[in-house]
């Protein structure tokens, strides 16, 4: 999917020119990673657009930089405010919002404390993300996630998305859309870029953050309106071959949003099509980020953009 541009992005509080967010060649983070990101929607609603659980994922940007010791030189609300600044000066929705912060130009060297802290933020269209309008047909992939005490799984770190790229490139080159890690110890993690869930016999089940799954505010929003529906959820360690006998399986995170699974090694997940829970929590949620349903939870907040662009 190439990168539609827009006008302006967020620079250290100003707005600039997209032609002009450029960095040095010698920056600390092309060298050694050193960045962490967010990956946020605004969604085009019927009065207008709302950006989904801005200030969830702008608290996790602040939390993996400081486990990076990364001290970012604004607040909550100030990150909050700048993103809704850049959607409404590029008066683009709905659309994709970047917030990255990285180690810039200043030391050579692994250790980064004194290279300066950039922080940018961009938005742009972006549609679907995992193909298949069908279902996504996925792998289990021979690369697994992180292990514990290695590199932290939850932050959500520049470096960390190496491991996704083995994965996801494996994926690919093999035939299938995605691929699903598993954990130093051989059980479920999750996909490339998104957060796992199984149904079976009506139960949801997911693998908790400690088989080094990132904490995915979509995967959070689903287990809250599945548990609001009467469906219950369990947090476990669960082995891969649940992947090929459970009724149903699907994906979800800001990019994938929820994603079904219509078969894994080419094993038939149910009968391929979108079973019922799957079904259920897809549909609450879009109907909650596209304005068809009431925000009880109050995850959208408004942005005034005049004329709204579709992707």
């Amino acid at each position: 999917m190439p990168i539609e541009t827009t006008n302006h992005i967020w620079h250290n509080g100003e707005l600039i020119p997209w032609e002009k967010a450029q960095i040095h060649v010698m920056s600390h983070v092309i060298h050694y990673g050193s960045s962490v990101f967010e990956g946020i929607r605004c969604y085009k609603q019927p009065g207008g657009a709302g950006v989904f659980r801005l200030p969830e994922h702008m608290q996790r940007l602040i939390n993996s930089a400081k486990i990076y010791r990364m001290p970012l030189p604004y607040t909550l609300e100030q990150l909050n405010e700048a993103v809704v600044e850049i959607i409404e000066a590029n008066g683009v929705t709905p659309c994709y919002i970047r917030p990255v912060a990285f180690r810039g130009y200043g030391e050579i060297g692994v250790n980064p404390l004194k290279s300066p802290v950039e922080v940018y933020i961009a938005n742009f269209p972006w549609g679907k993300y995992v193909p298949g309008n069908e279902g996504a047909d996925v792998c289990i992939s021979s690369w697994n996630r992180l292990a514990p005490n290695t590199m932290p799984s939850l932050a959500k770190a520049g470096a960390n998305y190496m491991n996704s790229q083995l994965i996801r490139m494996e994926a690919d080159t093999n035939g299938y859309v995605e691929g699903i890690a598993l954990d130093r110890n051989g059980y479920l993690s999750e996909g490339s870029g998104e957060n796992l869930f199984l149904a079976i016999g009506g139960t949801l089940y997911t693998p908790p953050l400690a088989n080094a799954a990132l904490s995915g505010i979509t995967r959070d929003s689903i287990m809250v309106l599945a548990r609001q529906m009467g469906i219950p959820v369990v947090e476990q360690s669960l082995p891969r071959e649940l992947l090929y006998i459970c009724d149903e399986a699907f994906f979800t995170g800001t990019a994938a949003e929820v994603t079904h699974l219509r078969s894994v090694d080419r094993i038939m997940v149910g009968d391929g099509n979108m079973g019922p829970v799957t079904t259920a929590l897809h549909k609450a949620f879009f109907d909650i980020v596209n304005g068809l349903a009431p925000d009880h939870h109050n995850w959208l907040t408004p942005v005034n953009v005049r004329e709204a662009v579709g992707v």
